[in-house]
């Protein structure tokens, strides 16, 4: 980032009044920016006040009784003190207090760290599972946005037979298989974030043969509205645990028949959605001495999973996820 860019992110952080040093201290403290001049200090005091010369409307300032200019970001100017901003009270009195007010930010898991989660509760019940990236996706228009599934997933009907492994892809190659669509969320509270979630699973699973809505909290007293959901348009429900094991399918998903169309439009737009169709492919038409390899293939192409708890407890520790119900 630029020297700005690392300015406006320190004061972000701190939200709260700072002068130039202490801003100048935050950037090196969480390495914002590499100064290469012989004064930074100064840098940072220069570029402070030609975006106040500037107009630059995102950050503003006062004047510190006897020392110097304490700044802050606009957005921020609720939580900084009507008294500071009107100058009714002392400002070193007042910028004590902002600060010890300030309840420091909690720290939380963002909604791709479960995916390794899932992956690992769905390979626990025979499935492979991809998580499909929508930024990589050529088509990024807004109509595209319920298009694409957080994560698709497969099985394959375990015959051990040779002979009865080829009768049945010769007779129907659809029922040795079946594809699977997650919609992933963090948490739903509510009942427009469940309606709104829930419509959104079915939108993305249109094309498979069952689609999941998967979240790592719910607001119990939805339940019967999940109920009714699930009945009326299909779509299963997953709680998701810290500790995949823990995983619960608290309403199961109906199955219906592949939507090629829709497929053939993700695999247009996704190159990853394509590439794992293509290996799913590869593996249903595999001779059998290529049987193997070509499994070996798809498992290095599908997300990773954990081998043990100990991996399990780690992760969620590193990404802040909530683990009451991991062992």
């Amino acid at each position: 980032m630029t020297i700005k860019e690392a300015i406006l992110k320190s004061l972000d952080d701190r939200q709260a009044l700072a002068n130039y040093l202490e801003i100048y201290n935050h950037i090196i403290e969480k390495k914002y920016y590499d100064f290469g001049s012989k004064t930074p200090v100064s840098t940072v005091s220069a570029i402070l006040a030609e975006m106040i010369r500037d107009g630059d409307t995102r950050i503003k300032r006062i004047r510190e009784p006897g020392e110097t200019y304490l700044y802050y970001l606009t957005k921020n100017e609720s939580s900084i003190g009507i008294e500071v901003l009107t100058g009714a009270a002392d400002v070193k009195q007042a910028k004590v207090i902002n600060k010890s007010s300030l309840a420091p930010k909690t720290k939380t898991y963002d909604e791709r760290s479960l995916h390794k989660l899932l992956s690992s509760y769905l390979k626990n019940t025979e499935i492979y599972s991809k998580t499909i990236f929508h930024e990589q996706s050529s088509n990024k228009e807004t109509n595209q946005i319920w298009t694409h599934p957080d994560m698709v997933g497969i099985k394959f009907l375990n015959l051990k037979n040779k002979v009865s492994r080829n009768f049945l892809k010769t007779v129907s190659r659809m029922d040795t298989f079946e594809l699977t669509s997650y919609e992933i969320k963090r948490e739903i509270t509510s009942d427009t974030e469940l309606k709104k979630a829930f419509f959104q699973a079915v939108s993305n699973s249109t094309w498979a043969n069952y689609g999941y809505l998967v979240a790592f909290e719910f607001n119990s007293a939805l339940e019967e509205e999940m109920a009714r959901l699930n009945q009326s348009f299909g779509i299963g429900i997953m709680k998701l645990g810290a500790n995949p094991y823990q995983s619960k399918i608290l309403f199961q998903a109906e199955l219906r028949e592949l939507d090629f169309t829709t497929i053939d439009k993700l695999c247009k737009i996704n190159k990853e959605f394509e590439k794992f169709i293509e290996q799913v492919e590869k593996l249903m038409t595999a001779e059998d001495r290529y049987l193997i390899s070509t499994e070996k293939e798809l498992a290095e192409f599908c997300d990773g999973y954990f081998s043990n708890d100990t991996e399990i407890e780690k992760y969620c520790k590193e990404r802040y996820i909530p683990m009451q119900d991991a062992v």
